[in-house]
């Protein structure tokens, strides 16, 4: 799982230095080796190695990209003209664009290098359309027809679009992605935001629109049998959905939000709570 092309090896030592989970060590005659019990594959060592004279977990330097110097301009104006898209083109993505964002998931970092998330993506119009006519039949019956207290308080506000025929929950797009974890994943809260903002990046880059799908996600937890036509594997929790495809409009320019409230933390700022003031805390911080 780990070898070491001794003749390239410079003993730098930076492979050890990397290490997190303190895995490799110098032998007696400086070259690195490492107790395979320990490590958890982040190839973190592999990555680091000036020379690439460390191979590890079946994976050889030679095959992995070069790191390239980014703008940070170009990166920040990127994030600034991300925009929630809620209007598509009735067509598919093209394949090579598709398979593009499912290559990107493979690097998504996850707590502990826990890569155990699932991706479900509906990639096809057509499949796209059988369940968004599913899901927006039930929500309107819930409605309409037999009320289902949970939608009701949901989606109530609205029942007159709905029954109009607009598509509130999916909104035209042609395509979804729904993340999954397993339900015993260490970080399974915060790895499937972390891989949607990263996709959501990433597809924006080509071009293509995305949008958090809240009233999805919500569908999901009540409606069983999605989870089902998803594939979600057994003992993974659905955890959020985001809509994407080619946007059926352009926009011109950022937009100009208002500040965010940021603080510049001091030293000494330790004080003694009151019993309320903890409670209040604790309170805030599980809700």
């Amino acid at each position: 799982m780990f070898k070491i092309d001794e003749e390239k090896c410079i003993h730098c030592g930076l492979c050890i230095k990397d290490c997190s989970a303190d895995a490799i060590k110098f032998n007696e005659n400086k070259i690195p080796v490492m107790d395979e019990k320990k490590c958890f594959k982040c190839q973190h060592c592999m990555a680091i190695c000036p020379v690439g004279a460390l191979s590890v977990c079946g994976k050889n330097p030679e095959n992995s990209d070069a790191i390239w110097s980014q703008n940070p301009d170009s990166v920040l104006n990127l994030i600034k003209s991300r925009r929630s898209v809620r209007h598509y083109k009735q067509e598919n993505v093209s394949s090579d664009k598709m398979q593009k964002l499912k290559d990107m998931l493979k690097f998504i970092p996850t707590g502990c290098n826990n890569h155990r998330l699932h991706f479900s993506f509906i990639d096809d119009i057509e499949v796209m359309n059988e369940f968004r006519s599913h899901v927006n039949g039930k929500i309107l019956d819930a409605l309409t027809k037999k009320p289902v207290k949970p939608l009701v308080d949901k989606f109530g506000r609205y029942t007159k679009r709905f029954v109009n025929g607009e598509d509130i929950v999916f909104r035209t797009a042609p395509h979804l992605l729904v993340v999954s974890t397993p339900v015993d994943a260490p970080c399974y809260e915060i790895d499937p935001t972390i891989a949607l903002s990263y996709f959501e990046l990433y597809a924006q880059s080509m071009g293509i629109g995305t949008c958090w799908c809240g009233l999805g996600e919500f569908c999901i937890k009540i409606m069983p049998e999605l989870s089902e036509y998803l594939q979600v594997p057994a003992g993974y929790k659905a955890s959020y959905m985001m809509l994407f495809g080619e946007p059926e409009n352009k926009y011109s320019r950022t937009v100009q939000p208002e500040e965010v409230k940021i603080v510049s933390v001091k030293q000494g700022g330790f004080k003694k709570l009151g019993l309320i003031d903890k409670m209040k805390r604790y309170f805030w911080n599980i809700k």
